[in-house]
């Protein structure tokens, strides 16, 4: 029409979002495959089948009952002062020996004390007390996990 020189430098007002569409999708695979990289603790293996193979964690197990009675192994034992040689030979065995005392709530407090202490002298690092689950109470903060 007129004069002038005609103008096609018109302003974009329009968004185009499939770029944006495509970087998004592109992060959200790469975060789901890393994501079950992280979840995944251990290695996957395929091992070796056999029929006498198993996996072995020699547990040293110690019973304090309420009424005095002390039991190594399900074998009683005349008191707790035999458990250091029990421990000990038990030790020599497997360095790596882990200990679990089962105590009833109503055994005293030094008496498990002692048991610690005794297996402490064998040797025995790794120490873990037997429990039984109860359900959690209502409004409880959640135990954190390792």
């Amino acid at each position: 029409m007129g004069g002038g020189p005609q103008q096609d430098d018109e302003l974009i007002s329009g968004i185009n979002v499939t770029p944006l569409v495509d970087v998004t999708l592109v992060l959200l695979i790469i975060f789901i495959v890393t994501a079950k990289i992280i979840v995944t603790q251990s290695l996957p293996m395929d091992l070796p089948k056999a029929a006498t193979g198993s996996e072995q964690q020699t547990i040293f197990s110690v019973e304090l009952s309420a009424a005095g009675e002390t039991v190594v192994d399900s074998k009683k034992v005349p008191g707790e002062d035999a458990i250091l040689p029990l421990a000990r030979e038990a030790h020599a065995k497997n360095t790596e020996l882990r200990a679990v005392i089962k105590a009833d709530s109503a055994v005293p407090h030094g008496r498990v004390i002692r048991v610690m202490d005794l297996l402490k002298q064998a040797g025995v690092a790794k120490v873990a007390f037997g429990v039984s689950p109860v359900p959690a109470e209502t409004g409880a903060a959640p135990a954190a996990s390792k």
